[in-house]
């Protein structure tokens, strides 16, 4: 019966998009066939107060009528432009997290049940909620520390979530399953990996303890740094189901004006955002993936503070490598050398020619290099250049995707700031003091270091890989003799689960037919 549920919500959610005209804001132009028809019916049959809205406004409505699974879903897909399209997923990313608030009262129980104390053993006083998103929503609170009366943020899951998020995944791997049998044209998409990611994010982002320990590595990697800071975390009043903080008082870096009425400097807030950005994705490896200005508040000294971290990223040395050496070899007009750290990072297919891959990315910062430098988006380089490695089969990297929108957001952030930001000026002495660390001689030593760490751990398995290679050496020669067998239950496994394909897909036929005829009953 699960499975019918999760047609009828696959039903549904279709239809609140047709009806939004979130479907009919589509480019059907471009389509034909089936696809085409499918796009003319939805337009038939969206409101008419949608046809004077923009794309980003029917979504919204749409997610707000669909729940806030759908929100999460949007903000996720807003990561993937190379599933839904650059144009798609800017749209996704102006999605306001804002939902309505939830009594206190269920808010305290969440907590008690979490924490295992009542709610005044915890706080000597605890507010009403402030702000809502899609999973959590945050409480002014007091506690004692350091023997004084302290002022925190408490975010404390939304009762439910967890359930529904769940009961909508399965219409989400359902819908994704359905579009790889019968679209092909999207299975180098891999929708269903797709949505067995999102369902792994949103789990942890679900985990409250996991954005707490999230706050405590960003603060660990980020005391020295100037002009950037995170909340500190109250471990003490921590769960899974709440996060203690830091109350920041600051102005949120969406309100420009007020910024420049408290006397900022905007130019100098745009530089510190971007430089400790970028710092922290090529030195430590690990940054906020959600950085929009509703996340980031400036207090009185000018000091930028991040919350909400329940979206991060992180890059191996390899993808820090990459990126460092791709912005400085467009820089210097090396394209050659772009093309090569392609290739020795594996991203590229062998098969390839070096010389006409750096062709296609001469194609790319010619014409960069022909505008004035403020002018100039880092973000937009970016995305081109994943759009050329398309050309050259290179497979997508989802951890440069996750950079990739979170500098669009980063570098528009900076450019409301101050409108002629210089992204290069700016970049250059992050960028450069990292390729001189790790690039350089001392890099070059850091690399042996880590090359003699790798042969001592080689050598250590040595004796346990023997046996194995000699194990299976074994099997695959008994294989090559008596030939690969399944098991009985293995078989009945195999048939059972051809005979429930066949029999739910005419159950979802029969469910489809008759979402159709009731829908049409409601409109006449």
């Amino acid at each position: 019966m699960s499975t019918v549920a999760a047609y009828f919500r696959l039903v549904r959610a279709g239809w609140i998009m047709v009806r939004e005209g979130v479907v009919s804001a589509l480019p059907g132009d471009q389509l034909s066939g089936l696809p085409r028809a499918g796009w003319r019916f939805a337009r038939l049959f969206a409101r008419r107060r949608s046809a004077g809205s923009d794309r980003t406004e029917r979504i919204g409505r749409a997610v707000e009528r669909l729940g806030p699974s759908y929100v999460k879903l949007g903000q996720f897909l807003a990561t993937r432009p190379d599933v839904v399209g650059h144009e798609l997923a800017l749209d996704l990313s102006r999605l306001q997290d804002r939902m309505e608030t939830f009594p206190r009262a269920e808010s305290v129980a969440a907590i008690e049940a979490s924490l295992g104390l009542p709610i005044e053993t915890l706080f000597l006083e605890f507010g009403e909620p402030v702000a809502a998103a899609s999973i959590a929503q945050v409480h002014p609170a007091w506690i004692e520390r350091d023997g004084q009366r302290t002022k925190v943020a408490v975010k404390v899951i939304r009762p439910g979530v967890r359930r529904r998020f769940f009961q909508d995944l399965e219409s989400y791997f359902l819908a994704a399953r359905l579009q790889e049998r019968f679209v092909p044209a999207t299975r180098r998409l891999r929708p269903v990996e797709v949505t067995r990611t999102l369902a792994q994010t949103t789990k942890i982002e679900m985990d409250l303890r996991l954005e707490a320990a999230a706050l405590s590595e960003l603060a660990e990697n980020t005391r020295e740094d100037p002009g950037f800071r995170v909340p500190w975390v109250d471990w003490a009043r921590t769960g899974r189901d709440v996060v203690t903080l830091e109350w920041v008082d600051g102005i949120r870096m969406s309100n420009v004006d007020k910024l420049r009425e408290a006397g900022h400097d905007l130019k100098a807030l745009a530089a510190t955002l971007v430089q400790s950005f970028l710092r922290h994705t090529l030195r430590d490896g690990f940054f906020h993936a959600d950085m929009h200005p509703g996340n980031l508040f400036v207090e009185p000294d000018g000091t930028i503070v991040a919350v909400d971290l329940g979206i991060t990223g992180r890059l191996g040395k390899k993808e820090r490598r990459f990126l460092a050496e791709i912005l400085y070899g467009f820089i210097r007009r090396d394209y050659v050398r772009v093309a090569e750290v392609h290739f020795e990072a594996g991203y590229v297919p062998r098969e390839h020619d070096v010389n006409a891959f750096a062709q296609a990315i001469r194609a790319i910062g010619e014409p960069i290099h022909g505008q004035p430098a403020e002018s100039i988006s880092m973000a937009r380089l970016l995305s081109l250049l994943f759009e050329v490695t398309e050309l050259f089969d290179m497979a997508t990297r989802p951890e440069l995707l996750m950079l990739q929108k979170t500098m669009v957001v980063v570098e528009g952030v900076a450019r409301t700031l101050d409108p002629h930001f210089n992204m290069w000026k700016t970049a250059e002495p992050v960028v450069g003091h990292w390729i001189r660390d790790n690039l350089g001689p001392r890099g070059i030593l850091s690399d042996a270091r880590d090359g003699v760490g790798a042969v001592t751990s080689l050598l250590r398995q040595a004796p346990d890989l023997a046996a194995r290679t000699e194990r299976l050496s074994r099997e695959i020669d008994w294989m090559a003799e008596h030939g690969l067998r399944l098991d009985a239950g293995t078989a009945r496994a195999i048939g059972r689960a051809e005979a429930r394909a066949t029999r739910w897909g005419r159950v979802a036929l029969w469910v489809i037919a008759v979402a159709v005829v009731v829908m049409a009953w409601k409109l006449l």
